[in-house]
């Protein structure tokens, strides 16, 4: 239990023991708390500290946080150090000093958490994956042309395309330094699998594969992505209401250019985000596809 005396002052303008304002202020509590969290990401932060803001048990604060944001308060603030950490790396920081530095505390919360999203190792992704081997392969699908790539972590990379050769530039410039090798379905026969059962998930209305995904990209990018991972199929969503759902009403743009930078199709389902008006928005692998992909689902979640 949280001693009183110890437990940070309310913040003004939120009502206590209350999960909306009611004051009139219009400010979400669960924004604010993220702001907290923003403005500490160095700093442990408890459940407890939080819930004593809003008035909320420590229980209470992490379940509506995460329905308001798709992920935790300390997932937050990971995705939060973890922004700071590449930063740091990407600067010339020696890895360790980059770790103390964005707040994690020891090298083995870096290395040892599987749920941390760099998705290589952190020297390897400061150097643009130097040393690290991403295996790749092509196959054609009910929608084109598509080129699948991962590390020893899951899928950092699905993309349609007109033919291979511009496809592995793509995958070239998402990981400049790293070793790409083509990898047949002799030699890899778990990449040959996610692929055929996406191919049938797309052409076949077969369950959504469960693929291990290796998420790459800025913190807020990240909460795009795994907010979009939480839209099921069948259902569709606008830009504006993903930027609600995230807690950051103001950001539709920010959240139109993740789903936009999104590389990993159809798994990241980005197809899912229209415009307010109904009308299809944009699609990176083209509007035929993205129509195509939601008919697919629409028809499946009718049967």
């Amino acid at each position: 239990m949280t001693d009183a005396r110890n437990a940070p002052d309310p913040v003004p303008g939120l009502p206590v023991n209350s999960e909306s304002d009611s004051s009139g202020s219009g400010v979400d509590p669960m924004v604010v708390l993220a702001r907290y969290i923003e403005s500490r990401p160095d700093e442990p932060v408890s459940l407890a500290e939080l819930g004593a803001m809003v008035g909320l048990s420590p229980s209470r604060v992490q379940k509506v946080f995460k329905a308001s944001f798709g992920v935790s308060p300390k997932a937050f603030q990971d995705a939060l150090r973890l922004k700071s950490f590449k930063q740091s790396l990407r600067q010339g920081q020696s890895v360790t000093e980059a770790i103390y530095d964005a707040g994690f505390g020891s090298v083995s919360r870096v290395y040892g958490n599987p749920a941390r999203q760099i998705g290589m190792a952190p020297s390897h992704y400061g150097k643009g994956g130097e040393g690290e081997t991403i295996a790749f392969s092509c196959r054609q699908t009910a929608l084109g042309l598509l080129m699948m790539a991962a590390t020893d972590k899951g899928v950092c990379f699905a993309e349609f395309g007109e033919d291979e050769e511009s496809l592995h530039c793509q995958l070239h410039r998402e990981f400049p330094r790293a070793q790409l090798a083509s990898s047949p379905a002799t030699s890899s026969p778990e990449l040959d699998a996610w692929m055929i059962a996406l191919d049938e998930h797309m052409s076949q209305n077969q369950p959504r594969p469960d693929i291990p995904l290796d998420i790459r990209g800025t913190a807020f990018q990240t909460r795009v992505w795994k907010l979009l991972l939480s839209v099921r199929e069948g259902e569709v969503v606008s830009y504006t209401e993903l930027a609600e759902r995230l807690g950051e009403p103001k950001a539709v743009r920010a959240v139109a250019s993740a789903c936009g930078r999104n590389r990993i199709a159809v798994l990241i389902p980005c197809h899912r985000v229209l415009r307010s008006d109904g009308s299809l928005g944009g699609y990176r692998w083209g509007l035929a596809r993205k129509q195509a992909l939601l008919e697919k689902e629409r028809s499946g979640a009718a049967q």
